[in-house]
């Protein structure tokens, strides 16, 4: 663009327009009314370009986002199924050095469930020691 020659170009504006571009130019660190407009032309260009790539792009993201998603969703899972093998484990450890009743079996379950509850699922070994050393 430095190198172009500029061309004359007839422009309608109204009036209240123009004496907003006359008070604004010199704010933007413009010389002239027309290098201001020519700046705001360029700036408009430059919005109706980018609303064309926004366009092209969002799905690009969407599908990059869901590709993510789906890769953690699957460590995810992979983990907790590794977590949930030795839960059992040692829950049947547990059970077969203990002999545990119904009745005793269903009060510890009650009780699990409203620690868990009301810990928001934050379990931690030092806090269950302490409970049951109580």
């Amino acid at each position: 663009m430095e190198h172009e020659t500029k061309i004359r170009v007839p422009l309608w504006v109204y009036p209240s327009t123009f004496d907003e571009i006359k008070n604004l130019f010199e704010t933007d660190n413009c010389k002239s009314p027309s290098e201001f407009i020519e700046k705001a032309i360029n700036f408009y260009i430059g919005f109706l370009k980018q609303e064309k790539n926004v366009n092209y792009l969002s799905p690009r993201i969407t599908s990059s986002v869901e590709a993510v998603i789906n890769g953690s969703e699957q460590r995810i899972n992979r983990n907790l199924f590794k977590i949930a093998v030795e839960l059992g484990k040692l829950a049947h450890t547990i059970a077969a050095a203990n002999e545990v009743d119904e009745d005793t079996l269903r009060e510890l379950h009650s009780m699990c469930v409203d620690e868990v509850r009301h810990i928001n699922g934050a379990l931690s070994f030092e806090s269950a020691v302490k409970f049951q050393n109580e």
